[in-house]
């Protein structure tokens, strides 16, 4: 169990999980500092940190900076504060005094609260701090309270990140973190810490895909498999902001919280502000380590529905894009049938005045000319057919060739004398708005509750811009916030009213992805992007955090609709079995001797997601330039274990080499299910699986190993 030791005297918390510590301590001057973030430690072993010597101040420098947990703008520190507020006379000095503290009890774990109040202003900031019994990662995020009344004014909070992260000295530092765009999302990016303030941030109202909210420090000298890595991620759909700093004096911080410049939030009396949750882990045994401890993270304590299993599903946007109608999605529906899909999807073009993207958004009626009968004879079909029914949303957004915007044009985001931006013939609903996001659930409720679907793949297809609300009760900028709080609580509501609902994140891809929408949804769209060799990268940077069971992943037709690549049948569902495998290719165009191939891929999958979706991840042959990759998947009780490994080029007439595996009992032995081939484990571990790769580029294999139980 998780543990928290505190020693009154000294002023000092002692944070424990089941392999490290996080060490608080409030000095004389009631600034709380992070004294230790790394082994376990006990109450008696953190009390004598605070033998070592304080760093003395230098000419114009705090020694303070780059130590301080909660770090408030004041006084003689200039390095990055978490915290800054203005308060309605214009200071801008934030002076907390702690005024006590608290331990909540939870069903898996605890969690310490430390309470502070401005010694002049109406202000009190609450650093809560959660851990959680199965993990060492933990949970942070802050409340700020305005305690006064009208005549004290409004406190305008300028900063509020979730968390400080205070970092040990280490004799280098190296981020990684992960950058793209759309159709390159999560390339892995790993380069040594420059002094001063790197900023990570997303200022588009939505995660981005630019960059993900989440960074890794390591001493440079850490592997997949060696090291130790320290970790934060922030669970938040909007805009926000991750500063790594690294000062002078060799101290570094992480910062993170929702939110960016020039952005604030005006606090009234009687209010509150709560922050998202930034978790932080620290781990040994380098990325891999860290990886599947975030990945156990997410599964135990993020998803809504952790231990399902992900169905095959097949998806109609690429074989039929706007020209849908009725009798060619059942005959789609019949050919995934018949692969083994088990739900079937229904994309854009299915309501409204919507055959072509500038068109309909906004109208979620079917359409009379293509579904006459409304979507039940195709829902009904599938359903016979034994497939689940899906269905293309995209809530967030309007065309203004629409009735709704034509009803509503106030309902969009906008300034009051300056242009409309459309985006993809788009402009954003404000969701801030209580009558916007209660049309929305009306809206989308009755959608569900007339025809039986069982999942939304919800898309979200362009960034905020304009964003005003001129007839905001006061302050405006609360939409960037309220937009992503009222985005959660209409999904709770859907999924509450529609407990067989499940959801998928769509942003262009890989747009929204962070911790804070999984708390919502089911899976996410990685990316538009469905070339099979692009994938790889992709997907092994998305694998940094986010685990395979929220990982949607298709095979589609070659040439590839996006690249013009062309890849083999086989390469490209090895590499969607990476995930929760999809189908989106033109299936009426694909010959028989595919379709049969592919089934058998379907099938092969099925006998293994279990261990790709629920079991642990290992990156064998990460993706870094070279041929050949590779992942093993291991179940939690050992007995089997899948090995997708992938070789995009051979060159020289190389050969494969073979692949040692991780995780496996030496004195074990494990049966190739495919082949019988028996492979002893202290073998397997140490020169590896034998790859029986094909001589071209492009070549795959999947191998699924069961520990042998006979004597």
């Amino acid at each position: 169990m998780p543990s928290i030791a505190h020693d009154p005297e000294h002023r000092l918390w002692v944070l424990s999980g089941p392999g490290s510590s996080y060490v608080l301590h409030l000095d004389d001057a009631d600034r709380l500092r992070g004294l230790h973030w790394g082994p376990r430690l006990t109450l008696e072993q953190a009390v004598s940190l605070l033998r070592y010597p304080e760093p003395g101040r230098r000419s114009f420098e705090d020694g303070a900076d780059g130590t301080l947990d909660l770090d408030t703008a004041g006084a003689m520190r200039y390095a990055h504060a978490g915290v800054q507020v203005r308060f309605p006379d214009g200071v801008r000095d934030l002076e907390p005094q702690p005024t006590g503290e608290e331990s909540l009890h939870h069903e898996d774990g605890t969690e310490l609260v430390l309470r502070f109040a401005d010694r002049h202003y109406p202000l009190t900031l609450e650093a809560h701090y959660r851990l959680r019994a199965d993990t060492d990662v933990i949970e942070r995020h802050l409340v700020l309270r305005h305690t006064g009344t009208e005549a004290d004014g409004a406190i305008t909070i300028v900063r509020a990140d979730s968390a400080t992260w205070v970092l040990p000295r280490l004799g280098e530092y190296r981020l990684s973190q992960v950058r793209g765009q759309w159709c390159a999302e999560t390339q892995l990016n790993r380069t040594p810490l420059p002094y001063g303030e790197t900023v990570l941030t997303s200022r588009r109202g939505t995660t981005g895909h630019q960059s993900n909210p989440w960074a890794m420090i390591d001493d440079g000298g850490a592997d997949e498999v060696h090291g130790a890595v320290w970790s934060c991620a922030l669970a938040w759909s909007g805009s926000w902001r991750l500063t790594a700093e690294r000062m002078p004096t060799e101290r570094v911080t992480l910062s993170a919280g929702f939110g960016h410049d020039p952005v604030t939030w005006k606090l009234l009396p009687g209010e509150e502000l709560a922050t998202p949750v930034c978790a932080g882990a620290y781990t040994e045994g380098g990325f891999g380590a860290a990886s599947r401890l975030w990945h156990r993270h997410v599964l135990n304590h993020v998803l809504p529905h952790p231990e399902e299993i992900r169905p095959v599903l097949y998806n109609s946007w690429e074989a039929t894009e706007f020209d849908i109608e009725l009798t060619g999605q059942i005959a789609l529906a019949e050919k995934a049938a018949a692969l083994g899909a088990e739900l079937f999807v229904m994309d854009d073009g299915w309501f409204g005045a919507r055959t072509h993207d500038a068109a309909g958004l906004g109208d979620w009626t079917p359409s009379p000319d293509r579904f006459p009968d409304g979507l039940t004879p195709l829902i009904d079909r599938v359903h016979d057919l034994g497939m689940r029914f899906g269905l293309w949303v995209e809530p967030e957004m309007v065309n203004p060739d629409s009735d709704l915007y034509r009803a509503h044009p106030d309902w969009v985001l906008h300034h009051p004398h300056r242009r409309r931006t459309e985006h993809r013939n788009q402009l954003v609903l404000n969701l801030a708005r209580p009558d916007v996001a209660a049309w929305l659930h009306g809206r989308l409720d009755e959608l569900l509750s007339k025809n039986a679907i069982d999942f939304l793949k919800w898309d979200m297809n362009r960034p905020f811009s304009e964003a005003g609300w001129p007839d905001a009760d006061g302050d405006p900028d609360r939409l960037w916030i309220k937009h992503v709080r009222n985005l959660y609580t209409l999904l709770d509501r859907l999924r509450a009213d529609h407990p067989h609902l499940r959801i998928e994140s769509c942003s262009s891809g890989g747009g929204r992805l962070d911790l804070g929408i999984l708390a919502h949804t089911d899976q996410v769209w990685t990316s538009d992007n469905t070339d099979a060799v692009d994938r790889v990268e992709i997907q092994h940077g998305f694998s940094q955090l986010y685990p395979a069971r929220i990982m949607g992943a298709w095979v589609t037709d070659s040439p590839n609709p996006y690249t013009g690549r062309s890849v083999p049948l086989d390469f490209r569902f090895h590499v969607a079995m990476n995930g929760v495998l999809g189908i989106g290719g033109d299936l009426s165009r694909w010959s028989p001797a595919e379709m049969d191939r592919a089934a058998e891929h379907v099938a092969a999958y099925k006998r293994v997601r279990h261990l790709v979706q629920l079991g642990e991840q290992h990156r064998l042959r990460p993706r870094d330039g070279g041929e050949l990759s590779a992942v093993q998947y291991l179940a939690p009780d050992g007995r089997e274990t899948a090995v997708i490994a992938l070789r995009t080029a051979r060159r020289f007439g190389r050969d494969d080499p073979a692949l040692p595996l991780r995780a496996l009992e030496p004195s074990a032995r494990y049966r190739d299910a495919a082949t019988g081939v028996l492979h002893h484990g202290a073998v397997l571990l140490t020169h590896g699986l034998p790859l029986e790769l094909d001589a071209d580029d492009h070549a795959s294999i999947l191998v699924h190993l069961i520990r042998d139980s006979t004597p």
